[in-house]
């Protein structure tokens, strides 16, 4: 048997050990969404919700640790706040949301780290629909925690403030997001060494709004 084929062996039993119970509740949200999707979608109106399952995926860039990727998936849920506001093509709706993110992988040099995480600041524009597309800016943060150090050589426990542009698709019982979103990962300054991780990564997520 090939030193490959070895590795790979190796990654699939470290993966159902540990991070077996993400991918569960990923999938059990899948489900939830499912039942959900037998009604029509409202869009995102004041007073409404908006429920997503979500996995993006991205790799580092320059200003930190170098030749790292990630891959994370979540659930999230958030509250319209308001109606239209704001001039022109800034007219939108603002909405607060947060997300858990039970699957949290970052594949660096020297080992695979598995984590898990929880995002509490979710501050989203929704930018006033154009047909069907209805784009979006994103400020958030949140905390992640994961088996190994990251970046190598710092610590477990990270912070993950970071920045989106992306679209809804508005279907009528579903709607697709696509965004761009930078994030940075770092311990700010739990550990004596910080040299961060910048990464720029593509989220696709799939959900309903509702009244």
């Amino acid at each position: 048997m090939g030193p490959v084929i070895v590795k790979q062996i190796v990654f699939l039993k470290n993966l159902s050990f540990r991070a077996q119970r993400g991918i569960c509740c990923l999938l059990t949200a899948v489900v939830l969404l499912c039942g959900l999707i037998a009604f029509a979608q409202e869009g995102p109106e004041k007073g409404g919700h908006e429920i997503q399952v979500w996995a993006g995926g991205g790799h580092s860039v320059a200003g930190g640790t170098r030749n790292t990727g990630v891959f994370n998936g979540g659930l999230r849920y958030g509250w319209v706040l308001t109606g239209p506001h704001g001039p022109g093509f800034l007219k939108g709706r603002f909405e607060y949301a947060v997300d858990a993110v039970p699957v949290f992988m970052v594949f660096q040099p020297a080992n695979t780290a598995y984590g898990f995480g929880v995002n509490p600041l979710g501050l989203k524009w929704n930018f006033v629909s154009r047909g069907r597309i209805a784009p979006y800016f994103e400020l958030g943060g949140g905390t992640l925690f994961t088996t190994h150090n990251v970046p190598t050589g710092t610590g477990s426990v990270n912070f993950t403030p970071q920045a989106a542009f992306g679209f809804h698709h508005l279907g009528d019982k579903m709607s697709w997001s696509l965004d761009l979103r930078y994030v940075h990962i770092s311990n700010a300054g739990l550990s004596s060494f910080n040299p961060g991780l910048n990464t720029v990564q593509v989220r696709l997520g799939v959900g309903v709004f509702r009244k």
